[in-house]
């Protein structure tokens, strides 16, 4: 039997605009074994992943669980945690870092505050800093939501970790199950599809230097889906790969089609036509799907770069 990423690869399906959305990621290391919804059935405090969840609700903040590559049992010992925050907006892009022995600590925080790029109530609550070593390289293996990313993610992630990559993890989900093995890239917040562990390394190198690869990406979690299929059009258009120097400063219209607005921080203006499309023929989404779908696709129709008084007009 096929699995959900074999099918999307023989497929041809596209993966740019197909990334989570989250201006702010916040991550939690958790051992032991993670369930379909992990923040809940995990060896984390099922109360205290319900409180999370509510707090994080409607705030631009996505919370994930994170583990070290390899075996992952879980002695129940209260050893310190790793805690990262991480905000991917063009012009604040930050990471910081900290470690707790209660991840209750994290009720502290001001989620709202987080989601809107202010990184003072992490330090605070926290007693974080900003993280100064490699960027994060984060892995979904949970295979408790589809086979594909424990079959495919897990040895990705174990291969990385052995080739002496740093800031390599686990994570539990990063969606689009289909693009397995998905990764994705922090501070920036780029998401990557169909990784490989080459490709990963170029990615992860040109991070280090300030410059996003294109290739395999599925876009800026900073943006909603259609921005970040028109910000990957420009920057193919136009071979700009520096990592700050874009942002999707408007969405008019509603599916099926947007006319999404990308500015350059030399002042230039991109109008960006992205159409919603049905990825043909049906396939199973995920492996546990128990019906064919049609997923979403975010097709650009057109990159057409702006005269300066339509853009200050727009």
């Amino acid at each position: 039997m096929s699995t959900c990423s074999t099918v999307s690869r023989g497929l041809d399906e596209p993966v740019a605009g197909t990334a989570a959305t989250a201006r702010t990621w916040l991550l939690l290391e958790q051992p032991g074994p993670w369930g379909a919804k992990a923040l809940t059935s995990s060896h984390l405090d099922p109360a205290l992943g319900r409180a999370l969840e509510a707090a994080a609700k409607n705030t631009g903040v996505r919370i994930a669980l994170i583990r070290r590559p390899g075996r992952h049992a879980d002695c129940g010992t209260s050893a310190e945690r790793q805690v990262y925050a991480a905000h991917t907006m063009p012009g604040n892009v930050w990471l910081r870092t900290a470690t707790t022995a209660d991840p209750r600590q994290l009720l502290e925080l001001d989620f709202a505050a987080l989601g809107r790029g202010d990184h003072r109530t992490f330090d605070a609550a926290l007693g974080g800093g900003p993280h100064t070593g490699d960027p994060l390289a984060l892995v979904c293996t949970n295979g408790k939501r589809d086979r594909c990313c424990a079959l495919l993610g897990r040895p990705l992630a174990a291969e990385l970790a052995a080739s002496g990559a740093e800031g390599v993890w686990e994570v539990t989900h990063l969606g689009g199950h289909r693009f397995s093995p998905t990764l994705l890239v922090l501070p920036y917040g780029y998401a990557y599809g169909r990784a490989e562990a080459h490709a990963v390394k170029e990615v992860l190198h040109g991070a280090q230097e300030g410059r996003i690869v294109v290739a395999g990406c599925r876009g800026n979690s900073a943006w909603e889906r259609p921005g970040q299929a028109a910000e990957l059009a420009v920057r193919t258009a136009v071979g700009e790969y520096g990592a700050e120097t874009l942002s999707v400063v408007r969405t008019d219209g509603a599916a099926p089609r947007w006319e999404v607005t990308v500015a350059h921080v030399d002042g230039r203006h991109w109008r960006v036509v992205v159409a919603h499309g049905a990825s043909l023929p049906p396939r199973a989404e995920s492996c546990g799907a128990s019906v064919l779908g049609t997923p979403a696709r975010m097709d650009v129709v057109e990159v057409r770069e702006l005269a300066v008084t339509t853009a200050l007009a727009s």
